[in-house]
């Protein structure tokens, strides 16, 4: 048991993430490549997502904008995303990505469109969800090593 009381809420906090389904076993594969040498590993990693993964959403509204919809570019720029996303573990907006692949794939423009605010509502709480796992991760110190969830 952890006795940093700190340490305890940032092992809730990172057990919620997967509990909720936001996370899956990407992202505790990169947490073991994290180490001394580099102790902000995963979060650089992700912020680096964050920042490359906003430029694929911009060519997605864009591509989405033009009508009549080209199918084969909103796939292709959704696949990079989908890559991008299970890189890091992010495991509903990989969901939410397949979905829109497969709407891409059959025509649907309706479905591409309610998808893709679904897919921006997903990578929003992510998103925060793991800014404050990082704000308490960097509060509360280094970690000893990652350890698989519950």
């Amino acid at each position: 048991m952890e006795r940093n009381p700190m340490r305890r809420q940032l092992a809730v906090m990172r057990q919620s993430l997967f509990d909720q389904g936001y996370l899956d076993e990407q992202f505790i594969q990169l947490e073991e490549l994290q180490d001394d040498a580099n102790p902000n590993f995963v979060e650089e990693i992700v912020t680096l997502y964050y920042r490359d993964s906003a430029r694929l959403i911009l060519n997605i509204e864009q591509a989405l904008e033009r009508k009549p919809f080209d199918f084969n570019k909103l796939d292709c720029y959704m696949h990079q995303f989908k890559g991008s996303s299970s890189s890091i573990g992010a495991k509903k907006v990989k969901a939410e990505s397949t979905l829109f692949r497969e709407y891409c794939r059959s025509g649907n423009a309706e479905g591409c469109m309610r998808t893709f605010q679904q897919l921006k509502k997903e990578y929003s709480t992510l998103r925060k969800k793991l800014e404050a796992y990082f704000q308490l991760a960097r509060q509360a110190g280094p970690m000893q090593t990652a350890c698989r969830p519950n």
